[in-house]
């Protein structure tokens, strides 16, 4: 594990906050390929994150890490907000298909 500076930190939690609001203007264009790309990155900055040991923060670094974390929380939530009306249509779908498969046997049309 590398300690990364207090700078390097801060700059990490930007960069998260930066591309959570790029995930969230994806999910409310509903362009889902985009969003999963972003995701991926967003996936890889953490992992950095978690690869180094984490530097105790103060004063001003503090307060710019804790105003990133609550734009990611706030992304979040929208992303959120934004794709659980879409997975609960989705999932309707499958579980509807699945049991017109079922129906489909059990009636001998399969």
């Amino acid at each position: 594990m590398t300690m990364m500076t207090i700078q390097e930190v801060v700059t990490q939690y930007e960069e998260l906050a930066g591309l959570t609001g790029l995930m969230r203007q994806a999910a409310e264009d509903g362009n889902w390929e985009r969003l999963v790309l972003l995701e991926q990155q967003c996936a890889a900055w953490v992992r950095r994150l978690q690869d180094n040991e984490p530097q105790a923060l103060a004063g001003a670094a503090r307060a710019q890490k804790a105003d990133a974390i609550r734009r990611m929380l706030d992304d979040d939530r929208r992303i959120r907000d934004l794709t659980m009306p879409w997975m609960a249509r989705l999932s309707s779908l499958i579980q509807n298909t699945g049991n017109e498969r079922r129906l489909a046997r059990a009636y001998g049309a399969v």
